[in-house]
């Protein structure tokens, strides 16, 4: 602890005697300093023991020393310390009231006791703590990289709660929390997730002081990482700011935190052309060759029912594939899955178990992406293929690429392909090219019918709905059978092909159905 006054008043050489205040000098003393001047407090930082001998203060007027004593105590002065037997003989009373009316403590410095001695007993006590801060925070330190070596971050968890009497939990790249110390440490860590997902917005290092859930205590965010956006964070929380002490050990929790997330990534990184030397076997139709690769890194994961995601990323948003992968891994490792994430350029392919938390969490994060986004975003698309086995991997990688066509076309971040085969093929014909087909192919019927010499779209859309039954279409119509062939013979004649081709019946079906759907 830091000095008091209540511990200069104890020190045995010094002999101070308390003349007021004697409630409040528990109050720390960051220095002692001696001043002559009428108004010290430009001067004052706070925290100190001011020492005068009252050379040029009229220490007996008793409205003076109100006024005195009041500036004082707002400039945070903690104590007083009058010489006697230098201008005065004794603490004049004038001081003394005043020093009671505004709960200041006024210590009586005897002639022989110098100011110098003050300021060293002050100062040495000042480098006694500052050396058992230091020396708690290297014992800290040990204890840290002993259980971070021993126990992992759960352990380093609980090392740190202990030693700032308090609690700390670590996050993942999504925000989650990934461990607590104490256990029932968790539940308020989850609701700070809105505060680390801010704080992983800045580039790393990076850290912030929120207060606790219902304000229960006072917690410090830290960023963990060397890269540009942070894969992991740190919350501590305490009662009260963090001591010397207190900090060395948060600080030594981050490096070794930091040091374990930077491992962590060079075996990511490994992991991750692993991965994409099985997706490349997966996708050549070599499903042994890549189990043999994956061994038990992904060999669980191609036992059993996947789905391939295709994802692209805009190009002024680069980090989009980044930010899917990361939701990707962190719901499997909290749910005990395997997922296999290959970046390909500025595409994604991820791998994981059909019905499983990865898969889920990948399109709630692009529903929530969908539902942020602007029309001229140049933000993610997602494809999600059917599920799928070993075998038919290639063909589940080119249903997640066809879907994450859709999806593009249609200005959607996620289309799953399953959706695209259980609906209809109308809302596809909403593609611009395949709308200027339709109306260059449908273009002389319509200016024909423009001129009011007949009615021949009418005609050939009700021809065709009726599969080119002449007496079902023409009472569609209202008009002679003879009529209706007499028209289609016009739209054989205008187009220059026939009707009886099933290639021409199936375009000019589509067009009609391109022109009038929404």
């Amino acid at each position: 602890m830091p000095p008091t006054l209540a511990s200069l008043v104890h020190h045995s050489a010094l002999k101070l005697t308390v003349r007021a205040g004697e409630d409040r000098l528990d109050a720390p003393v960051r220095w002692a300093h001696a001043s002559e001047l009428a108004d010290p407090v430009p001067y004052m930082e706070g925290g100190e023991l001011l020492l005068i001998t009252a050379l040029k203060l009229d220490a007996e007027d008793r409205e003076a020393m109100r006024r005195y004593v009041r500036r004082l105590v707002g400039a945070g002065v903690v104590g007083l310390g009058f010489a006697v037997g230098v201008h005065y003989e004794d603490v004049p009373d004038a001081l003394v009231d005043a020093a009671r009316e505004e709960g200041l403590p006024l210590l009586e410095v005897p002639r022989r006791t110098p100011f110098l001695a003050i300021s060293k007993a002050v100062s040495a006590a000042i480098a006694a703590d500052q050396y058992r801060a230091v020396t708690a925070g290297f014992a800290a330190q040990r204890e840290l990289t002993r259980q971070a070596l021993t126990e992992g971050p759960e352990g380093l968890l609980a090392a740190l709660a202990a030693q700032v009497d308090g609690w700390a939990a670590l996050y993942d790249a999504s925000g989650a929390v990934v461990a607590a110390a104490p256990e029932w440490a968790g539940r308020r860590a989850a609701r700070l997730t809105p505060d680390v997902t801010r704080l992983r917005e800045r580039s790393a290092p990076a850290s912030s002081v929120v207060a606790g859930p219902e304000n229960e205590d006072r917690v410090e965010l830290h960023s963990l990482g060397t890269g540009r956006r942070p894969r992991a964070a740190l919350a501590v929380g305490t009662a009260a700011a963090l001591g010397t002490a207190e900090r060395y050990a948060v600080h030594s929790a981050i490096a070794l935190l930091t040091l374990t997330t930077e491992r962590s990534r060079s075996l990511h990184a490994a992991e991750q052309r692993i991965g994409a030397a099985v997706l490349r076997m997966l996708l050549a139709g070599e499903p042994d060759h890549a189990r043999a690769v994956a061994g038990d890194l992904y060999g669980g994961l191609l036992d059993a029912p996947f789905r391939i995601i295709v994802a692209a990323g805009g190009e002024t948003n680069g980090d989009a594939l980044g930010a899917l992968a990361e939701v990707a891994e962190s719901a499997a490792a909290r749910s005990g899955e395997v997922v296999l994430a290959v970046p390909e350029g500025n595409r994604l392919v991820i791998l994981a178990c059909d019905g499983g938390a990865a898969v889920a969490a990948c399109c709630d994060h692009a529903a929530a992406r969908e539902a942020a986004r602007k029309a001229d975003d140049d933000d993610l698309v997602v494809g999600l293929s059917a599920p799928a086995g070993p075998i038919a991997a290639s063909a589940a990688y080119k249903q997640a690429e066809q879907a994450l066509s859709v999806a593009r076309r249609r200005g959607r971040v996620l289309v799953e392909h399953e959706h695209m085969a259980a609906g209809s093929v109308l809302p596809l014909l909403a593609d611009d090219a395949v709308r200027a087909f339709a109306d260059g192919l449908l273009r002389a019927l319509r200016e024909h019918d423009a001129t009011g010499r007949g009615d021949l779209v009418a005609s050939l859309r009700a021809w065709l709905s009726r599969h080119g039954q002449w007496d079902a279409a023409a009472a569609d119509l209202g008009v002679h059978r003879h009529t209706l062939r007499y028209r289609m013979r016009r739209v054989e004649e205008i187009l220059g092909r026939s009707l009886d081709d099933p290639d021409t019946r199936m375009e000019l079906w589509l067009s009609l159905k391109a022109t009038t759907t929404e």
